[in-house]
């Protein structure tokens, strides 16, 4: 009998993995398609690898910004997709060779739930029977195709994120679904290629959820790069290649593309495998979990998307780190209030902590401070013309680190900071005292906090 099996071999399964083989536990971890699952392989690391390419091609188009003549800047579409399936093959072989270092038994195949005995909970995978003391359940999410009318007979031209990233020829013109990350993202990449795009967005602005300024600066720049917005409008049909919704007022309309992608969010995945012959508890067709990440059945974890509540790579992999922390004598629990959100556009976009909307929601008393970008030395230097702002909200009283909203390269990689100083709860004055490098672009966080 094994110490802890893992369902699905994403960031939250894989990690979990990793960490419990290090730590002496013996594992197996089933995975039926890819190690890495959805990030790795259609999520994450792909699209990331995408953008970066139209990136590169937007710094080449407009080098002259920065004194640098390139002639006839080009792109090959074909060698932009293959070298992202490149990365993702190195990458899914670094995984699997961590599993191997930390003697995890990874089994490819359709695991199936088939109850718990005297022995342990049961798992038949590829006609054998496993026995392990404890599961943590990593199964991840899908895709939500809504049942709008004539999605079904639209065939391909309907794609989700999974499609989009297998397409072979540049498409002239794209209809985005959903005006989320993904849909962003997406978005992003082909405008910077040429390609027409039109977002429709159920919501009053792009990017729900996160500060509401910056996502409406975002869409700004995206609108002025020539993305077409449709915002607070229900899409009702998809006639062909054909989007047809209704905006605010109630007047029908339509946009057209050569692709649609559906982009209107994910759902845990939960059928499939058998949980239900443990008696597993759902919440709106999610795993509840408590703190600890532990299920109404004794010794059942689940972490990840399949818990529905922060469908992010990197909360999935902390909160299989904290399964494996408490099987293993150091007690953990999951917090949820320094988790960081990035959309990667260009411009980029990093969150962390509560944005002015729910703090007002909420009946938090707040202070508010922002700068533009250009007040950080090294971001003049780099991004000519390039626009931005750094928000921090603070309590009333206490003035500690409740929020952190930046737009602007390279935001993604400055934000952990504002993320430790949440997580540590470190006041205006603590953090005052904190000595940052110069020139870099983080130094706008420093500035920030000495602006109030």
């Amino acid at each position: 009998m094994t110490d802890l099996a893992i369902i699905g071999g994403g960031p939250g399964g894989y990690v979990a993995a990793e960490r419990a083989g290090a730590k002496g536990l013996n594992v197996v971890l089933f995975e039926k398609r890819e190690l890495g699952g959805v990030c790795l392989n259609e999520g994450c690391i792909p699209t990331k690898t995408l953008l970066y390419s139209a990136k590169v091609y937007d710094y080449a188009l407009h080098g002259d910004r920065y004194g640098i003549n390139v002639p006839e800047a080009s792109f090959d579409f074909g060698r932009i997709m293959a070298r992202k399936d490149k990365v993702v093959k190195k990458l899914v072989a670094g995984v699997g060779s961590k599993m191997k270092a930390h003697k995890v038994a990874v089994v490819r195949g359709e695991a199936q739930i088939t109850g718990r005995s005297a022995e342990g909970i049961e798992i038949a995978c590829n006609g054998e029977t496993f026995r392990a003391a404890n599961l943590l359940i990593c199964t991840g999410s899908e895709a939500f195709v809504p049942p709008i009318p004539g999605v079904r007979e639209a065939g391909d031209t309907v794609v989700t994120n999974r499609e989009i990233l297998s397409l072979t020829e540049q498409p002239k013109s794209l209809v985005i679904i959903g005006g989320g990350v993904i849909g962003m993202e997406f978005a992003s990449f082909y405008n910077s290629l040429g390609t027409d795009v039109t977002v429709v967005e159920m919501l009053p602005e792009i990017l729900g959820g996160l500060d509401g300024e910056i996502s409406g600066m975002l869409r700004d720049i995206y609108a002025k790069k020539g993305i077409k917005f449709h915002l607070s409008c229900k899409v009702t049909e998809i006639r062909g290649n054909e989007v047809v919704y209704t905006a605010a007022d109630g007047v029908p309309s339509s946009a057209a593309g050569e692709k649609i992608l559906m982009s209107v969010g994910r759902r845990a995945v939960t059928k499939g495998f058998g949980l239900e012959n443990l008696g597993v508890e759902l919440d709106r067709n999610a795993v509840k979990v408590d703190s600890r990440m532990r299920t109404n059945v004794p010794n059942v974890f689940a972490a990840g998307d399949v818990t529905g509540f922060s469908m992010l790579a990197h909360t999935a992999s902390r909160e299989g780190e904290v399964v494996v922390n408490n099987l293993t004598g150091r007690p953990d629990v999951m917090r949820y209030c320094a988790i960081p959100g990035i959309v990667y556009t260009n411009p980029e976009v990093a969150s962390v902590g509560l944005t002015e909307e729910q703090a007002k929601k909420d009946g938090v008393e707040y202070r508010v401070s922002k700068l533009p970008m250009a007040y950080a030395g090294r971001f003049v230097a780099e991004n000519e013309g390039g626009s931005g702002i750094c928000k921090v909200l603070t309590g009333a009283e206490h003035g500690e680190i409740l929020g952190v909203h930046i737009l602007g390269n390279p935001c993604s990689e400055i934000i952990y900071g504002a993320c430790m100083a949440i997580e540590q709860e470190m006041t205006l004055a603590e953090m005052q005292e904190v000595v940052f490098p110069h020139p870099t672009v983080s130094e706008i966080f420093r500035e920030t906090v000495f602006s109030f």
